[in-house]
């Protein structure tokens, strides 16, 4: 499905990186595999030759322009061009707001948002050098679509991140270049700290199935994941563009775009009592619901 296409994977030693590279050289996809940790890197990039595939690890941390550009430019010295951008990588660090501290939004904001940004622009520059299209695929998060407790600066930047794609979905339409944002849910090391799903993700990690439950609500393993985004790296999916989609367990899920609940208007404008009575009044049963989901009550829960 993917012969002759070359794509990079960023944040791909593990988890659902991993999963995707291994996914990506098994169509005949060659892969960058690109990770922090050397070792990891390497043990991917070695199991899709192994398998047959073709595969470098490089190895370094997205955010800055330079590596980006570094990373598009080992793609192509060493399968001549680039098909294929998947920025997938990214810190987590699990602070409520009144925990979370410079650094700490800095570091998740550099690597998730900021990273996708260069990864994605340097992509692009490429793929508008060859000519011949291209395939950006984001990875966003339900952290990013709504509330998630503790999630200040990881909330931040998957919301950006999904917002970056309609905009690059329209900028980069005149060149054949589709953007999507895929919005995975899997048993990771990353949801291992969730409380009730610790227990889960050490079933997968052993290799037990995901019970069918579990499944039905979005949650397996990474593989589950992978189908997505070796069909959104594919020439099938050229009428694709601008989505969110989220993939997880049994369940694929198209997220709308954010759209208006209703609207009122008010001739020669509004005061501060009108606007007391459209809240009191006609908005009183529109506004928007903000519940945590069931995740989300356990951490409170616990913190």
């Amino acid at each position: 499905m993917l012969d002759g296409r070359v794509a990079i994977v960023t944040g791909a030693g593990r988890g659902l990186g991993r999963a995707y590279a291994r996914a990506l050289g098994a169509a005949g996809a060659a892969v960058v595999v690109n990770d922090l940790d050397a070792e990891v890197a390497e043990e991917v990039a070695g199991a899709i030759t192994g398998a047959g595939g073709a595969a470098v690890a490089h190895v370094g941390a997205v955010g800055g322009s330079e590596f980006a550009d570094a990373l598009v430019r080992r793609a192509v010295d060493e399968f001549g061009r680039l098909d294929v951008m998947i920025s997938n990588a990214g810190a987590l660090r699990d602070r409520t707001l009144r925990n979370t501290t410079d650094d700490d939004f800095d570091l998740v904001v550099t690597s998730h948002l900021r990273g996708t940004f260069t990864c994605g622009r340097a992509a692009a520059a490429r793929f508008r050098e060859q000519g011949e299209g291209g395939r950006l695929i984001l990875v966003g998060s339900p952290a990013g679509q709504r509330a998630s407790f503790g999630q200040t600066a990881y909330s931040a930047s998957k919301g950006a991140i999904v917002a970056m794609t309609r905009t690059w979905a329209i900028e980069l339409a005149k060149i054949d270049v589709t953007v999507n944002a895929i919005v995975p849910t899997a048993l990771t090391r990353m949801v291992a700290t969730i409380p009730t799903l610790g227990d889960l993700v050490a079933k997968v990690d052993a290799g037990e199935p995901v019970p069918e439950a579990a499944r039905r609500q979005g949650l397996g393993s990474p593989d589950d994941v992978a189908p997505v985004i070796v069909y959104l790296a594919s020439k099938e999916s050229a009428h694709v563009t601008g989505q969110a989609i989220a993939a997880g367990g049994d369940r694929i899920a198209l997220w709308t775009h954010p759209g208006e609940v209703e609207e009122r208007f008010r001739p020669g404008g509004w005061t501060t009592e009108s606007v007391g009575e459209l809240f009191a009044g006609a908005y009183a049963d529109r506004l928007q619901e903000f519940r945590p989901t069931p995740l989300d009550l356990e951490a409170i829960e616990h913190a």
